[in-house]
């Protein structure tokens, strides 16, 4: 079956991203594809936090997510958009991605449990938990491609969830993002090659590009990647429409041939020598 992913260059204007969302939900549609994914921060990337304030909303009242919905009945497809910026407690945000079905049903959300705290080389400094809540719970979710598990972004380097999801029963990793250049073009790769062959599942990783309203700038090079570690999907650096075929046979074989997931055990207490 055909997955595709929509590689996005989100501004800060939630309309603007919203008609980027419903078209490439009906170009999907019309070529295919069994599930739509989009990156994280769909609607609205804007590092200005009070100028953003004005736009985030609470999930029920939304404009990105309604648009989505509806556009997800109306072509009949199931949509994992990526993540959206919520009101979350007090001042706060949420980062929420959400699967959505062919009727336009909210299947179930996940906010993003590892927050992006960092000071880069390159002067770029980034406090998401300055702003937003941390979620709570790891999320699998039955789709048309499979059983999914859900991340997000800065997720990837913390090995120990996709293990929960693939010991739970995931054959594809969903990891939508807003990746920065510098830490893209040095980790996104084999971060994400090596989250596939670990679980022996599919990752779908629908990223955002480009130079950004905001003025910051993301690596984009959405991908897909099989149980074996093989790139399936490159997209490089433009926006646009990208397709590979997702094959749960394949899932099957790698994971007979190497049967990791069968071999894990706990780990035991680290024993330290002076």
């Amino acid at each position: 079956m055909k997955a595709s992913l929509l590689q996005m260059t989100s501004g800060i204007d939630p309309a603007a991203n919203a008609r980027t969302v419903i078209d490439g939900i009906a170009q999907a549609a019309a070529e295919g594809s069994a599930m739509l994914f989009t990156p994280e921060m769909s609607g609205l990337l804007d590092g200005d936090r009070a100028r953003a304030r004005r736009h985030v909303v609470a999930e029920a009242e939304d404009p990105v997510l309604a648009a989505t919905r509806e556009a997800a009945a109306k072509h009949g497809i199931w949509v994992h958009l990526g993540s959206l910026a919520l009101k979350g407690e007090g001042e706060k945000f949420l980062n929420r991605g959400f699967v959505i079905d062919g009727t336009g049903a909210i299947r179930a959300h996940y906010d993003k449990l590892h927050l992006f705290d960092v000071d880069l080389a390159t002067g770029e400094s980034w406090r998401e938990s300055n702003t937003y809540c941390r979620g709570e719970r790891a999320i699998l979710v039955d789709t048309p491609i499979g059983k999914l598990g859900l991340a997000i972004c800065y997720d990837m380097r913390f090995p120990d969830l996709f293990r929960a999801l693939s010991d739970a029963g995931a054959t594809a990793l969903a990891v939508p993002a807003a990746f920065t250049r510098p830490t893209g073009q040095a980790h996104w790769h084999v971060l994400l090659r090596a989250r596939a062959i670990e679980a022996g599942a599919y990752v779908i990783a629908a990223a955002q590009t480009g130079l950004h309203a905001d003025g910051r700038a993301t690596y984009g090079h959405s991908l897909v990647i099989d149980p074996w570690g093989e790139v399936l999907l490159d997209m490089g650096e433009e926006a646009g429409l990208g397709s590979a075929e997702i094959d749960l046979a394949r899932v099957e074989d790698i994971r007979s041939r190497v049967p990791v997931l069968r071999h894990r055990r706990p780990i035991p207490p680290v024993e330290t020598f002076a």
